[in-house]
């Protein structure tokens, strides 16, 4: 599932990613970051999902729920932490 269906008008700064493409283990951006981060739970009912950075940190614990709306874009999980 390498390729996203983007939801949104193309004069659109940030065009929104289509919560029934989003899947647990996926890669995304989000609004106002470059970094990459995991989805490791959706929860579609609420619009929620809940992210960490990728590549995952074995020493961290920092996940957070984010809206769905605020996924631009999805992504190829790459294992080069150098991304």
């Amino acid at each position: 599932m390498i390729n996203s269906k983007l939801l949104g008008n193309k004069n659109e700064k940030n065009n929104i990613i289509c919560s029934e493409n989003l899947y647990k283990g996926a890669c995304v951006k989000i609004k106002n970051s470059n970094k990459t981060f995991q989805v490791i739970g959706i929860n579609i009912g609420k619009k929620i999902c809940w992210v960490r950075e990728w590549p995952f940190a074995c020493n961290s614990n920092k996940t957070f729920a984010l809206e769905i709306s605020q996924i631009t874009l999805q992504i190829f999980c790459s294992n080069n932490s150098s991304e």
